[in-house]
């Protein structure tokens, strides 16, 4: 890590105020009521049906239409103002979590209402997501994204932690119904925090068909070469990282500390999340992408602990290290996309990024447990974490890569 020269970023202060300081507010708001809302939902749903395969239903309506409209809402905000997506989606996505409260609440629960609300909400995802990747540069000077990137991951990652918790309570005490109730005021809020943020203008669509900005945006996204090796590195990544971490990180964790000993790695990882959040804001790297895959290589540790040993306090030190890499993975990818792709084209560039990156989690979550059960956790996890280390280095075969500056 080396700070820029010639360059001096933005005091924190400053940063904070002005169009920028909106959009930090209402994204953390944001990201406090989705954060809140996957549980909350979980638990209403269950609290409510006592049926596993319902909760399942309801995540799976919210998950299908986000990666079906994906490449939508990216050319969408790159059609439109995105300040006002912001604005649309976060008063959409109010309006559904109070018609679910006022669903649970009355006692008038039934699987196929939750699911089309659901499935609403997941459709607003889509357009949502590229909106909240494309508008960063429209607020910050170029030399200050990592820094606003490294602040918006800091409220990410501390909402992480409180978000859920809160939920928790709120539907321990009061009921899943008032805790979505509860989530819907948080996305007006944020709604109203967006308000305040200047709208910076659109070129023109002069009519063009949305299919045209679909295959432009294509166009754009595999004509720079080291985006495009970046995302097929993520998506695979992903397929040998998320499934066995969320699969097998449970069972093999509780099966030897019970599930005290899997919540103790999961606040322990957030807390290196956070840390190096907090650390990023201060410190500037010269060759972001180089320097981000060296760093996450240290995603690969948990996995490895999970397979070597499987005791919490290994499992947890080694998440402690891997959230650290993820965070520097992540916030030097985020920065280097929004200050090499065209503002015009980047909401675009970004929705290709995530529905291929996102495509292979799925199966991956799918594929574990069958190969667990034949090969055993503790070999498939060890594998899954060599290849995690082995593909987050390809990418430096690349020159592109390896020597893109900031």
């Amino acid at each position: 890590m080396t700070d820029t020269a010639g360059v001096t970023p933005t005091p924190v202060k400053h940063l904070l105020r002005g169009r920028f300081g909106w959009f930090f507010a209402g994204r953390t708001v944001d990201l406090a009521g989705s954060s809140m809302t996957t549980v909350a939902l979980a638990l209403a749903v269950l609290q409510a049906s006592g049926r596993v395969a319902d909760l399942g239903v309801v995540l799976a309506a919210n998950m299908i239409p986000t990666l079906v409209l994906l490449l939508v809402g990216g050319a969408v905000a790159d059609r439109v103002r995105r300040r006002t997506v912001l604005i649309v989606t976060n008063l959409s996505t109010a309006v559904v979590m109070a018609v679910m409260a006022v669903v649970l609440i009355t006692d008038r629960y039934d699987l196929v209402v939750i699911a089309c609300l659901a499935l609403v909400s997941g459709a607003v995802s889509a357009f949502s997501q590229p909106a909240l990747r494309g508008i960063v540069p429209e607020l910050v000077e170029r030399h200050d994204l990592q820094r606003a990137n490294a602040l918006l991951a800091g409220s990410q990652n501390t909402v992480r932690i409180l978000g859920p918790m809160m939920a928790s309570v709120l539907v321990a005490t009061v009921g899943g119904g008032w805790a979505l109730a509860a989530d819907a005021a948080s996305y007006l809020l944020a709604a109203a925090a967006f308000t305040r943020i200047p709208g910076a203008s659109r070129p023109p669509s002069a009519g063009r068909p949305l299919w045209r900005d679909l295959v432009e945006g294509w166009s754009v996204f595999r004509s720079m070469r080291w985006v495009v090796v970046m995302t097929i590195s993520f998506a695979i990544v992903n397929a040998f990282n998320v499934g066995p971490w969320n699969v097998l990180g449970p069972q093999v964790v509780s099966g030897n500390d019970g599930a005290v000993g899997w919540g103790t790695v999961q606040t322990v990882r957030a807390v290196g999340l956070l840390l190096m959040s907090v650390a990023a804001v201060r410190i500037v790297l010269r060759r972001p992408l180089r320097d981000g895959r060296i760093w996450g290589t240290l995603a690969g540790l948990p996995l490895l602990a999970i397979g070597m040993s499987g005791d919490a306090w290994v499992v947890a030190a080694a998440a402690f290290f891997g959230g650290l890499g993820f965070t520097v993975a992540a916030i030097t990818w985020e920065s280097t996309l929004q200050a090499a792709v065209q503002e015009e084209s980047l909401s675009r560039v970004a929705s290709y990024d995530d529905l291929l990156s996102y495509l292979a989690i799925p199966l991956s979550q799918l594929a574990v447990g069958p190969l667990a059960a034949s090969y055993g956790a503790n070999e498939v996890s060890i594998a899954c974490g060599v290849a995690v280390i082995v593909v987050s280095l390809l990418p430096l075969l690349s020159r592109e890569v390896r020597n893109l500056r900031t």
